[in-house]
């Protein structure tokens, strides 16, 4: 569960930062990109509460979901296409679910842990 709060701190903090500005041409890619990297980080939380994490699928995943979304995006923009919808939703959706499976498995070890003090 380290790895991913720390990319998530760790990007947080350089967009902070970093004086970057992005022009409107790219501000559909870059947020779907981002879209797709918080994903990857809440799943990587998910995953890391759940007790299967890998090292290696997170980075992968985090990259590979960023790439394909803004893959996605350009080719909708040179068809003319609003491709980007696409990926906003199936990502949005997977936000969504992630993280209410991160709130319901914290939830149950509060729970646990309230219920283990009174024993």
């Amino acid at each position: 569960m380290l790895l991913p709060l720390m990319a998530l701190l760790l990007g947080l903090f350089i967009g902070q930062v970093a004086k970057i500005n992005i022009s409107a041409a790219l501000a559909t890619y870059m947020s779907v990109a981002l879209l797709a990297a918080l994903d990857s980080v809440l799943g990587g939380i998910r995953a890391s509460l759940e007790g299967n994490f890998d090292d290696l699928i997170f980075v992968t995943g985090f990259f590979s979901n960023a790439l394909l979304a803004g893959v996605l995006a350009f080719i909708g923009d040179k068809l003319g296409v609003n491709l980007y919808m696409a990926a906003i939703f199936a990502f949005g959706v997977r936000l969504f679910q992630n993280l209410a499976i991160i709130r319901r498995i914290l939830v149950q070890n509060v729970s646990n842990w309230f219920h283990e003090r009174r024993e």
